[in-house]
């Protein structure tokens, strides 16, 4: 598998909404759709307590439109919500561990870590950060490969 990059959108609580639309205009069909209810609890602190208010938020959601998946999620109250223009991500998928590391450690150098690389309950190595010009990144390694 090759290195990818897709574009993951962050809505304000209607991520379900606005991916059955987008659904209805590409076809397809959802790979997965996770609520935040749907989280184990980690005992490293990866994820914290659900409140009632985001128990029924998308917590990842995936649409394969061609060459390139459509991903997203709701923002929640311990992220917050997200401004127009600061409500994407660009996810970058690499075929290692070291891969990922290297990645991560070169764009997020100087900026803001939200999540270092770990070992994630959905079979990943991931991590999430904001880099120097304040663009947001999340690098991932399946580490199950499918």
């Amino acid at each position: 598998m090759a290195t990818t990059v897709n574009p993951y959108l962050i809505f304000n609580g209607n991520c379900e909404e606005a991916f059955l639309f987008y659904k209805s205009v590409f076809g397809g069909e959802f790979p997965y759709i996770g609520k935040f209810k749907d989280m184990p609890a980690d005992e490293n602190g990866g994820c914290a307590q659900v409140s009632d208010k985001d128990a029924n938020r998308v917590m990842h959601v995936s649409l394969p439109i061609g060459n390139t998946i459509l991903m997203g999620s709701d923002s929640n109250e311990q992220s917050g919500d997200v401004a127009f223009g600061g409500n994407f991500s660009i996810s970058i998928n690499v075929e290692s561990a070291d891969e990922a590391d290297r990645i991560f450690n070169g764009l997020s150098a100087n900026g803001t870590i939200f999540m270092p690389m770990n070992k994630t309950f959905w079979g990943a190595y991931f991590g999430m950060f904001k880099d120097k010009f304040g663009v947001s990144w999340m690098v991932n390694f399946d580490e199950i490969q499918k």
